[in-house]
């Protein structure tokens, strides 16, 4: 892998002298066209051997190009502060928005190879996180980011002199740590084991891009000008096409599916459900302040068609908890900067970390529902939305988090009767919107995104429990009382 990165590549001084101001001049000017573009992102990986000059280059990019609009994040191990919260959400806050450039110093990668090389982690751990970071740039180059992964690379003896010659200059000496020292001792263990995570994770959509770093004219040009080549194709091309994703099943013949064969005649009288919506609060109450939940985040999701309770069932359920310990998110339709990012990206900035709850009031399953029926994204869009779901909640429940999911389902009688009932109620009159009579038209087509979301999303890390909501005092309880079992189960 790393053959033609130990040959002794080199640049005479006045070669880079006389080619050094044009590429300078060139990739400013790909910068700002990006910037007037607007519609995708760069994010530059920068991973590699100790004294392979990555720091340099990433000083060098932000020399030769406007800082201003270059986010550049460094990363190490992961604090303690981050234990809590699965291992991709720092890097997802250091995504660039459209228009930018996100210099990533360390990456995602450097984790996974440190403590597989030190022993810290079993084979089959590191082949399932890089498989996950396979699965996380497939979405990000879905999502319209070009990605640029840099690997620079010294031969053993090559990093012995650099690093001795760190060592030996007062001025640089402390760049030399025992850290790399330690890994330069691990270097025969370290090179093969990064070399097999280049080949597994080398692909058409996200390349691997292997510099030799001993010179350091060969080498800043060299990684200037992929930077440069990549841009310009975007730039003055198109994306490279996806690879399609698995259709959704096909409706079945008879018409039955899931929601339309629930049973929505079951009630719960007015003084059975005080009585049981009391002793469900209680029980939750106590379940949230457990000491063991200190161990665990609490998710949960609330979907339904309009009307369906989803408020009144979250307040509900707020009323048995401690207000410093959860928050709620109300969903609507994406921000200017949220449009800026990958569609999860809202998302995951509102994680919870362990002895917390966020309680979701519409969700990322907007991707598989309104924005597919609605025609806001592509079918090959929603279609690969139902993995990359997957995998984000799998990352939530492999964090800790205790991942609940409920769809709130009532018949379209029952919505119709709920609308006329907020037109006619004074307070309740800003809940109903043109928007919403508009949607019932679609009802088939929504009932039939819910019931592929279902099939496609409910997994053993995070189900979904599909409450007949037709009576709402029966399907609040039922959702308070199904959330204490998931969380017995979990302490």
């Amino acid at each position: 892998m790393f053959e033609a990165a130990e040959i002794g590549h080199k640049l005479g001084k006045n070669q880079y002298r006389r080619e050094e101001p044009k590429l300078r001049q060139a990739l400013l000017d790909a910068q700002y066209a990006l910037l007037d573009n607007g519609t995708f992102p760069v994010i530059i990986l920068i991973n590699g051997v100790d004294g392979a000059g990555k720091g340099e280059t990433v000083n060098l990019f932000n020399e030769w190009m406007d800082p201003r609009h270059i986010h550049t994040r460094a990363f190490g191990a992961p604090p303690d502060a981050e234990a809590d919260r699965p291992e991709m959400w720092r890097f997802w806050q250091a995504l660039p928005p459209k228009g930018r450039i996100g210099i990533l110093f360390g990456s995602w990668y450097s984790d996974p190879i440190l403590k597989r090389v030190m022993g810290h982690e079993k084979r089959a751990v590191f082949e399932r996180r890089l498989e996950r970071i396979r699965h996380f740039e497939r979405m990000l180059f879905a999502e319209g980011a070009l990605i640029l992964k840099l690997w620079f690379h010294l031969s053993k003896d090559a990093q012995r002199r650099r690093l001795k010659k760190l060592q030996a200059d007062p001025d640089t000496a402390w760049r030399v740590t025992k850290e790399d020292l330690a890994h330069w001792r691990q270097y025969d263990k370290f090179v093969p084991l990064c070399a097999e995570a280049l080949r597994e994770t080398s692909t058409g959509e996200a390349p691997w891009h292997v510099i030799e770093g001993s010179d350091p004219e060969y080498r800043a040009l060299t990684a200037g000008r992929l930077l440069l080549e990549a841009l310009t194709a975007r730039l003055t091309g198109t994306a490279p096409p996806q690879s399609p994703a698995a259709p959704p099943p096909e409706a079945s013949l008879d018409g039955r599916n899931l929601l339309n064969t629930l049973d929505y005649r079951r009630t719960l009288s007015r003084t059975r459900y005080e009585s049981r919506l009391a002793r469900a609060q209680a029980r939750l109450n106590l379940l949230t302040r457990h000491k063991r939940m200190r161990r665990h985040g609490l998710v949960l999701v609330f979907e339904g068609m309009d009307a369906a309770g989803k408020g009144s069932t979250i307040r509900r359920l707020t009323r048995a908890m401690d207000a410093r310990f959860y928050r709620v998110i109300p969903i609507a339709a994406p921000t200017d900067e949220e449009r800026a990012q990958p569609y999860l990206w809202r998302f995951w900035r509102h994680l919870p970390g362990h002895g917390a709850a966020v309680i979701f009031d519409r969700s990322w399953y907007g991707r598989v529902l309104v924005e597919r029926v609605e025609g806001y994204c592509a079918e090959p869009d929603w279609m690969r939305a139902y993995h990359e779901i997957n995998e984000f909640e799998e990352q939530l429940a492999d964090a800790g988090a205790i991942v609940v999911k409920f769809w709130l389902a009532i018949t379209q009688a029952e919505q119709l009767r709920r609308f006329r009932e907020r037109e006619l109620t004074t307070y309740k009159r800003f809940k109903i919107t043109d928007e919403d009579w508009r949607n019932r038209d679609k009802w088939p087509a929504y009932e039939q995104s819910v019931c592929d979301m279902i099939e496609r999303t409910s997994t053993t890390f995070a189900p979904w429990h599909v409450i007949a909501a037709n009576d709402k005092r029966l399907a609040r309880t039922h959702v308070i009382e199904t959330l204490c079992e998931h969380i017995e189960a979990r302490l």
